[in-house]
Order: structure tokens, then sequence, then C-alpha cells
């Protein structure tokens, strides 16, 4: 079976025999009171590769946005949300909305919709907070950060972007060889854009394989942020383990990453070749999330089904414009050129029968679909 739906976009896996040993798993005792071993100085190194003042390691985003916006909601400030922001930043939105807090929606990536938002509902009692992706893997494009920055500066507000997708792939210096560019800061490495009124909330379960979070930005909100979590003093911290992972898959990217990153792009662009040849397209880009054009609905379910059964393995997925299921290959650095060769050799052979797949009943298929693919 070859996997394409794994987001583990640079293959990085961390085994028990390749982590330095720990004494034990945890100290028993909260963040708030006590980091564990090696957590101070793994977000550091985080702070530094994303070009933020400081970092602060969570045991997952869900903890880090439910600390953050419970923290907004005690400032006076109103939020306005990308309509396509991902669950768990939406749920951290969610719990400042029953704080009390006006939150307002936008369309995707639409900037002048944003300024028309705040202007009519801007107020001298509050300042906007504008949350959203920082990379859409929906729609393969970036967030439009430099007039989401316009528009906050202008009314002296703050950027909340989730970096989960770009931490790890994007870099600085991107050049059309090498669109990932070097190094895996993520979205404000690749765009450079820096300033103490951006945050960031990042997943290192991606680029990094590491099923830990991490918080950065300016030296205010994250002391802040530290100062006022809930769940640094209620929940268990990241284990000793997970952070002994995440300090190994930095060093990997120190040593590996840019041939890791050039290697990834390589297997991308030889899919969309491979696409083109049998007369197919897909949407993403450069991205290595890559989603099937033309193809919706219950063809796209039944042609899920055969390649499974063909031994490829794919993710159904639903796009933003999209109600239907759609199909989505998640690539990797870890494929070979031959599993790509094979994949699209066994699409050119079932994408003659699309017209046909879509005369099979219209009954539901009982299949998961993700709504998005931006999972923590």
């Amino acid at each position: 079976m070859i996997d394409f739906t794994s987001a583990l976009y640079l293959g990085m896996h961390h085994s028990s025999q390749s982590l330095e040993p720990w004494a034990q798993l945890s100290l028993g005792v909260p963040a708030a009171l006590v980091e564990p071993p090696g957590a101070d100085d793994v977000a550091m190194a985080l702070a530094e590769l994303q070009g933020c003042e400081q970092a602060l390691l969570m045991p997952s985003t869900l903890h880090l946005y439910w600390d953050l916006f419970g923290m907004l909601s005690k400032l006076p400030v109103s939020l306005y949300r990308d309509e396509e922001t991902y669950a768990i930043a939406r749920w951290g939105v969610d719990r400042a909305a029953r704080g009390g807090v006006k939150v307002h929606r936008f369309r995707h990536h639409d900037p002048q919709a944003l300024l028309a938002q705040i202007k009519d509902q801007s107020s001298r009692n509050t300042y906007p907070v504008v949350v959203a992706d920082g990379f859409c893997p929906a729609c393969g494009r970036p967030a439009p950060i430099d007039s989401y920055l316009d528009i906050v500066r202008r009314f002296g507000g703050l950027l909340v972007l989730d970096d989960t997708q770009s931490l790890g792939i994007l870099g600085a210096m991107p050049k059309r060889h090498a669109p990932y560019g070097k190094g895996g800061g993520g979205l404000l490495r690749w765009g450079g854009h820096y300033g103490p009124d951006i945050l960031l909330g990042s997943s290192l379960a991606k680029g990094f394989g590491v099923p830990i979070a991490v918080l950065s930005g300016s030296q205010h909100w994250v002391s802040r942020f530290k100062s006022e979590s809930d769940t640094r003093v209620h929940c268990s911290p990241p284990s000793v383990a997970v952070i002994q992972a995440a300090a190994q898959a930095l060093e990997v990217n120190r040593m590996q990453g840019d041939p890791l990153r050039l290697q990834l792009n390589k297997r991308v662009r030889q899919f969309r070749k491979g696409l083109e040849l049998i007369g197919c397209s897909s949407s993403g880009g450069w991205f290595p999330v890559q989603t099937l054009n033309g193809i919706s609905g219950n063809s796209a379910v039944r042609l899920h089904q055969r390649l499974y059964r063909r031994g490829i393995q794919t993710v159904l997925s639903r796009s933003h414009r999209s109600i239907g299921a759609r199909l989505s290959f998640l690539i990797t650095a870890r494929h070979s050129a031959m599993d790509i060769d094979r994949c699209t050799e066994k699409l050119d052979a079932l994408i003659n029968d699309v017209d046909r797949l879509t005369q099979v009943s219209n009954a539901p298929v009982n299949l998961q679909v993700f709504s998005g693919l931006a999972m923590d």
C-alpha cells in the first residue's frame, strides 16, 4: 500500500531508540510551577527559527488556543475571524465569544472584506484581533499577511495566525526552483513579516512529526500568556519524551531540512507533471497537499475506493467551495519516484471511468470525509 494520507511532509519519524534517554516521562507538577527538562531550550530554538522574540511549548494547539482566547477575552478586543479558520482556533474564538467578546467573520483571504468589517464595527473602546490560518491547504495559498498587517496596524490591533501547515516547510528566501525557501521557519520567515503585533500558534505534528505545540511572538505577549494560562496550571505539560522528539526534529531540520524540502518539492512537481500527462490537474500549487480537479461527490468516493483496492491510499476531503467530497493526495519526502509513477498510472487506468462513476447510486457512502486538511 502506498500511503498518501500522512501529513508528515518531511517524513520525520522519531523512534524511541533515536531519542535521548529520559529518567521519567513527567515531573508530576504543572508547567506553571516547573518546566519539563529541555522545554526552555526547545522553545528558544523555535522562537529563533520562526523569527520571534519568545516562544512557549504547549501540549497541543487545543490547549494553546483555549488559553490564548481566554486571555484575550479579558482585554478590550473585538475578534475578526477568517470564515475558513481551522476548527481548533475556532473553538478558542468560541470561548472568547462566550466570555462576551464580539466576534465577526470575514470572507476567506479577503482583506477588503476584513477592512469593511472593522470599519463597520470599530469602536474606540476595543481594538481588533484578526484570526486566520497562515497557509490554506484547501486552496494552496498563503493568507494575504501583508494586507492583514496593514489593516491591523492601522487600527492598533493584533494578528493571530495558525502556522501549523507552514512550520517546517516554508522558510526564508523562496526561489522559483526552491519555493519552500530555507530553514523551515514558517510563514513569517517565508514572507519576511515581523513585529510585536503578530502571534503564531503552531503544531509541530506535520513538518516536524512531533505532537506538541508552540506559541511564538513578542516577549510581551508570550510572557503575559505564560502568566495567565489556565491549562499550564490544570493540565499536564508536554511529556519529556515529546520534548526530546522536538529537540531531535530541530536538529534534523538544521542538518537535513533543506535537502528534504527540495526532495519534497521534486515529488510534488513530479506528481503534478504526471497528472498533466494523463489529462488531469490538481489544486494546491507547490504545496504537498494536492487535490484532484474536476472530480467530486460520489465520483471522488468511488475513485478513492478503487484506488485503495489497487494499493493507493488517499484522503477524502471537502474544500471551501465544494459541498461534496474531493480526492486529495498528501505527498511527503519519503515518497519515491516509483511511488508517484505508480499512483499516476493507477489514476490513468481508472480516470476514464469517472463519467460512469457519477452514474453509480447516489446513496450516501459511509466514509470519513475531512472538512479540512489542517489536522493538529
